[in-house]
């Protein structure tokens, strides 16, 4: 056979690599304003609905007057438990893929209300202002009952909770006597916390467009972090086929949590489109966005124990969160207190208390956000106490594998955050007791903590399509609620297969594409990230196959490892200017397009052998100005080792969100209940203060 020619073409833009800044693929149509959210999709013949809530925090509905609401000119129907079209009552139907244990809420089921806030009616209609209006004509009698809310006053309540939410890990047993270790030991704090409950806010709202098809079939843009969790919740609870529902989530205005179960924006928009036939749109309003869910009140106890040398003695962590009725929501609040330091003593109790609200929700960090605030200040308390600088007193504690597994760490190197975040902060500097520096009017402190959380991966599947011209498209029912999975999954792509990021394609966010997970606990670029690393091998692999059937050219018979992917050509590793591009290579197969899938199964007996965990250190400084009472931070250095960084663009976003965050729930953020109507007060932004700019 006659070779075929080598090519070489004209310089291509520079193919992605792992690691480097690149700015998100999705930022142009977001600037632009051409991301649609799901209350922007325009839908044909489309009617209005807006949520009626309750007022009560117990009781049951005596009666619902929708008459005035009726009249209105404009409204379709008013929908409420004795009228609503039916839907599945036993609660096994109502459970979303990541519920926990107990029995989900049901909209509008029946009369009884469970919470504060809860929808108990929805009013349709062809404007949304008249749906809005004929909402609050809506006149609900009630026969109210004694409620319980706030947990500080129902800690004698508390209980194991059940075991059954997807992710909660029970504390582990005991180690050694920790209660003797504390009572005999000579240094020792014993630290009480408070944590009120907080609410996501996102700046896109809970919404749901339900596009009602000829068919009957159900295509859904939806507020969510899983398509096809929502997907799933709604042909079990209305009883459709799941081909007859598809979800969409292209593009998520934020969600921190709030939209990892379906919420009831979408039951009662699904509610009323089957009933009327018509297609509908729900969008909460911001009041409503705190009548779903919301990061646990929580009750903590820290008891720490030392030697004189600062030798941890004992850890005693306790908690208690609080849960709706209906559901044990739970979190794992005192298990890092147990892995994070070494101690041959520990004691960890996590309890629940029932209170009449609405269940709480995963939260950014859930669990750890409390867990280790109340753990590390106990750390602080201890180290002054000591007199010993915070950060040789957690040196001297390093934990070098996780005792309360007994398993090593798969990788660990909080050393290193300890050590550059100190250098860069400029840590040794500090003094050691409090009150020693002042600037002004001003008192200034510095401070520092220790961070951990787990690092999980799940499954999913990735299909890959590469086209006659060498362009990409990847796909997976994943979710990209702003943190960058657009771009991090078309660069993993680019640089597996040496082409520039625009020659890829990742799409997301609709229920028929290949499996995915929710998007939350970290873990969706381990999962979907890795899945989309295999089906680029499998597509390098099949390129190859096609490559080394070129007899009398130098890829015959070629394996894996003796060639390279390159700007859009497979090339030889010995001589990479011996090369052939993809199109080339499709074109000598005969083929318009080469496809893969691959499926991600996690080795869990490999992963089992070990406790795989993220670290990091973080450094701060505060000011206070004590006639005034005003507190700045005005300095943070974050070190965080979370392994191979794939976007370091995206990356340093997450990590200053995170510290964000943290100053937000530490100075600004807290929901106020009112326990004599069982009611969260601040219920707006103008009154929830998150932090801006100059905060």
């Amino acid at each position: 056979m006659s070779a075929v020619p080598m090519e070489k073409p004209a310089l291509a833009p520079t193919a992605a690599r792992l690691g480097t800044r690149v700015s998100r693929v999705d930022g142009p149509v977001k600037v632009q304003g051409q991301a649609r959210y799901a209350a922007e999709h325009p839908v044909p013949d489309m009617l209005f609905a807006v949520a009626v809530s309750g007022a009560i925090a117990k009781g049951r509905i005596a009666r619902i007057d929708d008459a005035a609401a009726r009249a209105l000119p404009g409204v379709v129907d008013v929908l409420t438990h004795a009228n609503r079209p039916k839907m599945r009552s036993w609660s096994v139907f109502h459970k979303d893929m990541i519920a926990p244990g107990g029995k989900p809420f049901k909209p509008l089921l029946d009369d009884q209300i469970h919470y504060s806030g809860q929808p108990v009616a929805v009013v349709v209609a062809e404007t949304f202002e008249a749906a809005r209006a004929g909402a609050a004509l809506v006149e609900v009698e009630y026969n109210e009952e004694p409620h319980d809310s706030g947990l500080l006053s129902h800690l004698a309540r508390r209980r194991e909770p059940s075991h059954m939410k997807y992710g909660f890990v029970p504390p582990p047993k005991p180690r050694g006597d920790a209660d003797k270790a504390f009572a005999d030991a000579p240094v020792k704090i014993d630290a009480e916390f408070h944590s009120g409950p907080e609410h996501h806010n996102p700046m896109e709202m809970h919404a749901s467009t339900v596009h009602y098809g000829v068919d009957g079939s159900l295509t859904i843009y939806d507020k969510t972090q899983g398509s096809q969790n929502c997907r799933w919740y709604v042909s079990h609870v209305f009883g459709l086929p799941k081909d007859k529902v598809t979800v969409l989530n292209p593009f998520v205005g934020g969600a921190f949590g709030s939209g990892l179960r379906p919420q009831y924006q979408l039951t009662l928009s699904v509610m009323a489109a089957l009933h009327l036939k018509r297609s509908v749109r729900l969008v909460l309003t911001r009041q409503q966005m705190f009548t779903f869910g919301h990061r646990p009140e929580t009750w903590q106890r820290v008891q720490l124990a030392a030697d004189s040398d600062g030798g941890l003695q004992a850890v005693i962590h306790q908690a208690v969160g609080a849960t709706s009725r209906l559901e044990d929501y739970t979190e794992v609040v005192v298990n890092w207190a147990g892995q994070l330091y070494r101690c041959p003593n520990v004691r960890l109790k996590y309890d629940v208390v029932e209170l009449d609200q609405a269940s709480p929700m995963d939260m950014r960090a859930p669990g750890a956000a409390h867990g280790l605030h109340a753990l590390e200040i106990a750390m602080d308390e201890l180290a002054h106490a000591l007199q010993m600088d915070p950060l040789a007193l957690r040196l001297r504690n390093y934990a070098h594998r996780d005792d309360s597994k007994d398993l090593p760490f798969s990788s660990k190197e909080l050393y290193a955050c300890f050590d550059q975040g100190a250098e860069r902060f400029g840590w040794s500097a500090r003094p050691l007791a409090p009150r020693s520096r002042r600037e002004g009017r001003e008192l200034v402190g510095w401070g520092m903590a220790t961070g951990i959380w787990d690092a999980q991966q799940m499954f999913a599947r990735v299909r890959m399509v590469m086209d006659a011209q060498g362009r990409v498209v990847a796909s997976s029912a994943a979710s990209d609620i702003g943190t960058g999975t657009y771009t991090v999954m078309a660069l993993i792509a680019a640089d597996a297969l040496g082409l520039p990021l625009e020659r890829v394609t990742f799409e997301l966010g609709d229920s028929r594409m290949p499996v995915a997970p929710v998007q939350g606990a970290s873990a969706h670029v381990a999962t979907v990230g890795s899945a989309v690393a295999g089906a680029s091998e499998k597509l390098a692999r099949e390129l190859l196959d096609i490559a080394r059937k070129m007899e009398g050219t130098p890829f015959a018979r070629v394996r894996r490892k003796q060639i390279m992917f390159e700007q859009g050509c497979l090339c030889l590793c010995s001589d990479p200017s011996q090369r052939i591009s993809f199109e080339a290579l499709l074109a000598r197969a005969g083929k318009q397009t080469l496809e893969v899938s691959y499926m991600l199964l996690p080795n869990m007996l490999k992963q089992r052998k070990y406790t795989r965990a993220t670290h990091s250190a973080v450094f701060c400084e505060v000011r206070v100005d004590e006639e005034l009472g005003t507190v700045r931070v005005t300095r943070v250095v974050s070190a965080i080792a979370a392994g191979q960084i794939l976007s370091a663009k995206t990356a340093e976003s997450q990590i200053i969100g995170g510290v964000t965050w943290g100053i937000s729930q530490a100075l600004h953020e807290e929901t106020q209940l009112d326990t004599r109507y069982g009611r969260f007060m601040n219920h707006s932004l103008a009154e929830y203060h998150v932090p801006v700019n100059a905060d």
